[in-house]
Formats: structure tokens, C-alpha cells, sequence
């Protein structure tokens, strides 16, 4: 690499359609004080979970309300469907996806029944956090309305 040469920047795009928020608004401790890492929040209004990069399905939660990505290059994702959810015991989700299975940006993942979660009071703000956050640099986080597997919610550099 010559001294003028530039890291490409690469996006991660919105898992759910809704409202994006920071992590700190994410009424649990270890998501709001970035203990696993650092990411958006999504109030979501559509029941859909696409794939938020092209990646692997590295783990997918008994309950169904979470789960892991690695990304081609190497980044590991979280996507946490509402916060308490595993309480639900996998009530209310459904999952379309195996462990091992590649998915490219905006494949469906799961879907998650937003009227069922609300009905047992519970929140919907779905966390999708980078886990190996050692991994990255320059990254920036997008709120706002999104679209799921178009809008850009984090655009970051590998380290």
C-alpha cells in the first residue's frame, strides 16, 4: 500500500424497515453502553429481518430472536430482535435461514410478529451491533427512517 493509498469503506444496510436510533436509546445496559459492541438500533414497523451484508450465518439463537453474521471481510454482526424477546422462547418468530448458510445483503433472515411481541409488553428495538469492533475503523452510524436491505446504517473501514 503506497502512503496516499485509501482502505475502501464499506456499509452495512438496515436489517428491519423503521425508525434507526442510536444504541444509547436501547433500554438495556449491555446494549446501551456498547458492552458488546458498537452499532444502530432499529424500531422496526414491518415483521421482515433481511440480511444486513453479505455474509455467513454463524449462529442463530434457540429462540429465534437473534442472530450472527460474519461478513465477508471478516466482520461479526449481531442482529438482537427486540430487547426481553427470549422470553418469548422462540414464540413469535420464524426463521428462514441455517448456520452455514451465505446470504448476500437483503436476504431474508427471519420474520418476528410485531403484534404478538407488543401483546406480551414487550420492546420491539431490535439492536444490530459489529461485535469485533478491534476489527474496524471509521465508523459512522446513520439514524433516521429506513428501508430494510437498502438504506446504509453504518459505513466503516477494516482496521
Amino acid at each position: 500500500m503506497g502512503l496516499f493509498s485509501k482502505k475502501k469503506q464499506q456499509i452495512i444496510v438496515a436489517a428491519q424497515s423503521g425508525t434507526v436510533v442510536n444504541l444509547t436509546e436501547v433500554p438495556d445496559p449491555v446494549f446501551a453502553q456498547k458492552i458488546l459492541g458498537d452499532g444502530i438500533a432499529i424500531i422496526p414497523d414491518r415483521n421482515e429481518v433481511l440480511s444486513p451484508c453479505d455474509g455467513t450465518i454463524v449462529q442463530i439463537a434457540d429462540t429465534r430472536h437473534a442472530v450472527g453474521i460474519e461478513s465477508d471481510d471478516g466482520l461479526e454482526i449481531l442482529v438482537h430482535l427486540g430487547i426481553d424477546t427470549v422470553k418469548l422462547v422462540g414464540e413469535g418468530f420464524t426463521c428462514f435461514v441455517k448456520v452455514g448458510q451465505h446470504v448476500k445483503a437483503g436476504d431474508k433472515l427471519l420474520e418476528m410478529d410485531l403484534e404478538l411481541i407488543k401483546s406480551k409488553n414487550l420492546n420491539l428495538i431490535s439492536p444490530c451491533i459489529i461485535t469485533n469492533m478491534d476489527d474496524v475503523e471509521n465508523l459512522k452510524l446513520f439514524t433516521g427512517t429506513a428501508i430494510a436491505g437498502e438504506t446504509t446504517v453504518m459505513s466503516y473501514q477494516k482496521s
